[in-house]
């Protein structure tokens, strides 16, 4: 079995990764099982740095805020802001805070400097506005929208005015109140004028998209892009609040859910920009099912990664991240008979794994699933190996 596994194991390399698929994918989806750890982001950023150069990627999208990540994109394009600035504003999750983030935002801008626009990398944050805790207000988005538009065509065609939409969105301590994700009698969602802004929320939508050709032209394909960016977050952030207001038992199903159909959204938005890098945690890039339990439910869902693949095909290839240790958290040696356990035991620090391939040799050994004494650490499940392009394997991650 020990020749099986070492014939499946590659260098961890952009070239390698290629050999494994059967084209170029325009999505290339390299997941993580936990967040926090630098030393996965710098392997990310290297793998990112080989595709610039070597396969002609061109766009990185992170598992952060993609209203947020505007801030990122302006800098890393144009030099807009401040280094300091742009790790402040133009992150989620406090992901701003972390050293290998800031230097891929570094490398990109510096990467950038004096090359032409068609040459210049471009970030963007593939999340919605979206907290384990709560939603943001659509007030940003629906109102950037309104406005690209209200600029461009003809005043009559819009479904209502700036101050309509302003009367509607009301303060927005009522969209973010904390205490509506456990209680949806607290939820803004279904109020009357939320009922009404996703009309008006819908009939800009629907202007955008008629007005495309008149848009690019009157202003740039990427101004328009941006706009379709404002148009998907304040429909997804409505139908979000609509959903956190609901009492039904799936409520949390459908709320998990249309995350990550926002996030699958943007991610086939950036797949038709070229082709791209997308770094996410492994269960929100997966092929197969999401699950997990939450106040004593479980939940079940189709992951964004799972959503982008069936409409890709083969345009979509995910990569899952498996980690043997990361002893400050309590995660120490993983068992024997586990997937993590059998490819700990090889010598080297990290590989590149042939995921098909393995899952054929580890066919008759049927290795049992890990369990993870943190709850930050979701372990590899043996079972989705063969629907798994690749899988990079790191043997322990040390504390940044």
């Amino acid at each position: 079995m020990a020749t099986d596994i070492k014939d499946t194991i590659h260098a961890v390399e952009a070239s390698a990764v290629m050999k494994l698929l059967p084209v170029r994918p325009r999505l290339f989806a390299l997941g993580e099982p936990t967040h926090g750890e630098d030393a996965l982001l710098d392997l990310r950023n290297e793998l990112f740095g080989q595709l610039v150069e070597q396969e002609g990627y061109r766009t990185i999208a992170i598992e952060s805020d993609c209203m947020m990540g505007l801030v990122v994109d302006d800098y890393v394009t144009s030099g807009t802001g401040t280094l300091d600035d742009v790790m402040e504003r133009g992150f989620s999750h406090g992901f701003g805070a972390s050293r290998a983030n800031r230097e891929l935002v570094r490398w990109m801008r510096a990467h950038n400097d004096g090359r032409p626009a068609p040459e210049r990398l471009r970030f963007a944050g593939c999340d919605g506005p979206l907290e384990i805790t709560g939603a943001a207000s659509p007030r940003q988005a629906l109102t950037a929208l309104h406005g690209y538009l209200s600029a461009q065509v003809d005043p009559g065609l819009l479904p209502c005015t700036a101050e309509v939409l302003d009367r509607l969105l009301g303060a927005d301590d009522q969209w973010t109140e904390p205490a509506a994700m456990t209680d949806p009698a607290r939820s803004a969602g279904r109020s009357a004028g939320a009922r009404e802004l996703r009309l008006h929320a819908d009939d800009l939508v629907a202007l955008l998209d008629a007005q495309t050709p008149h848009l690019i032209a009157a202003t740039s394909r990427d101004a328009w892009e941006r706009a379709r960016l404002y148009g998907r977050t304040a429909t997804g952030l409505l139908r979000y609040h609509y959903w956190m207001a609901d009492t039904s038992p799936n409520r949390m199903t459908r709320l998990v859910a249309l995350r990550d159909r926002m996030m699958a959204d943007n991610l086939l938005a950036v797949a038709e920009r070229g082709p791209a890098l997308v770094h996410a945690h492994n269960g929100h890039l997966q092929r197969n099912k999401s699950t997990m339990r939450m106040g004593g439910m479980a939940l079940e869902w189709w992951s964004a990664g799972a959503i982008a693949s069936a409409h890709l095909g083969d345009g979509y290839a995910f990569l899952a991240t498996a980690l043997g240790t990361i002893r400050h958290r309590g995660v120490d040696t993983p068992a024997p008979d586990t997937v993590e356990g059998l490819l700990h035991a090889l010598p080297e620090d990290r590989y590149l794994v042939d995921a098909p391939a393995l899952a054929a040799a580890l066919a008759d050994a049927r290795p049992a699933p890990r369990v993870s004494p943190w709850f930050g650490y979701a372990p590899l499940d043996p079972a989705h190996l063969a629907d798994t392009d690749g899988m990079v394997f790191i043997r322990d991650v040390t504390q940044s």
